[in-house]
């Protein structure tokens, strides 16, 4: 399973951003699915997960109210959109896929399947 993130860019304090995930996998919808990023010298942190059926949406605490994760199962693709961008919110964003849980974990251990990750710059 191939998994293919795309949209991240340069982008101001304030400012908005969509990055996009997709994938040809047919079981696409049985998956659940979620962004981490990872900055400079950090560790891979949750950003924000979906179910399969996208009825369980979570939240990082520090995203809650900014950022909108989504899915479109007919077009295999997942999204993030992303308001209010920090200086902070500068990482490699990444999609991941879990075929086992139905619900997104907060883990990256959790997850099968992983794209190979946009940058997202947030600049002053």
């Amino acid at each position: 399973v191939q998994l293919q993130a795309s949209g991240g860019g340069l982008v101001q304090v304030g400012g908005s951003l969509r990055v996009s995930c997709a994938t040809s996998a047919l079981s696409f919808s049985l998956y659940a699915m979620s962004w981490f990023r990872q900055a400079p010298g950090k560790e891979r942190e949750f950003v924000a997960g979906i179910s399969w059926t996208g009825t369980t949406i979570n939240y990082a605490d520090s995203m809650k109210g900014r950022f909108t994760i989504s899915r479109d199962n007919a077009k295999n693709t997942v999204y993030l959109q992303m308001n209010s961008l920090k200086l902070e919110d500068t990482a490699v964003y990444y999609c991941a896929a879990d075929r086992t849980r139905g619900n997104p974990s907060p883990s990256p251990l959790e997850y099968d399947y992983w794209g190979q990750g946009t940058q997202v710059t947030v600049s002053s």
